[in-house]
């Protein structure tokens, strides 16, 4: 071992009380983060030797407080990362856009008791929001219509946001799946790390994990797609040929999030390869 490494995480860290707490365990993390050993050795023989801690036992409440910090903080800067941050916003999208159709059902069922106009329509709500209520139930509509309106409206920020976002975290799965299918990728996939670990075969699945496990019991047919469907190349095509659509999809979609994981740059001849692979099935059904 080196020098540095014979020495342990705790070189140079002075004994626990010589420092304030909130530095020392900043300085430990840090340690910790960045070394390494090449072979194990009696770390708390040298920590109690080098005077950074009186006795093993504080040897390991420290290596405790400092792994613990060192975990901590790897998981703040995971969930500060790029396509977390679109993670979290695509599920805030999906939140908004459900929240909105459930609270517009609510409303019209609610003002069809007063109003046989009421409908399950944007127009509806957006018209009742505008109108000035004259009695105390019709204000409540008003104001449920107001945040209807509002919510609506902050769902589409939401989606700008996702459009902005999704091509500078994984530009070659946004060209291929556009903005919002890329970043519901990432999201059911946990990451755009672990996206590009998954097989094609799984990504050709994602979304579709109850369909998926009622076949698994017997209770349904294997299913040939999960969110991928809402891709025009899988949509479009008809529907004896929408599972090699699907599979040729996913293959691209795979190799799309590997290149955005590994490289990061775009490379428009993985698009070109689909378009041409959809083409020829797609031919298929002209003879």
């Amino acid at each position: 071992m080196t020098d540095a490494e014979e020495a342990g995480w705790f070189a140079g860290l002075g004994a626990t009380g010589d420092a304030d707490e909130t530095e020392w365990l900043k300085r430990a993390r840090e340690a910790i983060d960045s070394g390494t050993a090449s072979e194990p050795a009696n770390w708390p023989e040298r920590a109690v030797g080098a005077d950074v801690v009186p006795d093993a036992e504080t040897y390991y409440e420290r290596l405790h407080q400092a792994t613990v910090a060192t975990a901590g903080e790897l998981v703040r800067e995971r969930e500060q990362a790029d396509d977390q941050q679109l993670i979290h916003s695509i599920r805030a999208l999906d939140d908004c856009r459900r929240t909105h159709n459930e609270l517009t059902e609510r409303l019209a069922e609610w003002a069809g008791t007063r109003d046989r106009t009421a409908a399950v329509e944007a127009s509806y709500v957006r018209e009742l929001a505008d109108s000035e209520p004259t009695d105390p139930t019709e204000r409540r509509l008003v104001s449920l219509a107001e945040r209807i309106v509002e919510l609506d409206r902050e769902a589409d920020r939401l989606e700008e946001y996702v459009d902005r976002t999704a091509g500078t975290v994984a530009p070659n799965l946004t060209a291929l799946a556009g903005p919002v299918l890329a970043a519901r990728l990432i999201a059911l996939a946990g990451g755009l790390g672990e996206l590009a670990k998954l097989p094609s075969s799984t990504v050709q699945l994602l979304g579709a994990e109850d369909a998926l496990f009622a076949h698994l019991q017997g209770a349904a047919p294997s299913p040939k797609h999960g969110v991928i469907y809402t891709h025009e190349y899988v949509r479009g095509t008809r529907g004896e040929d929408r599972g090699s659509a699907a599979r040729a999809v996913a293959g691209k979609l795979t190799i799309a999030a590997r290149v955005d994981r590994y490289r990061g740059e775009y490379e428009p001849e993985i698009e070109a390869e689909l378009d041409e692979r959809i083409g020829r099935i797609r031919a298929r059904g002209d003879r």
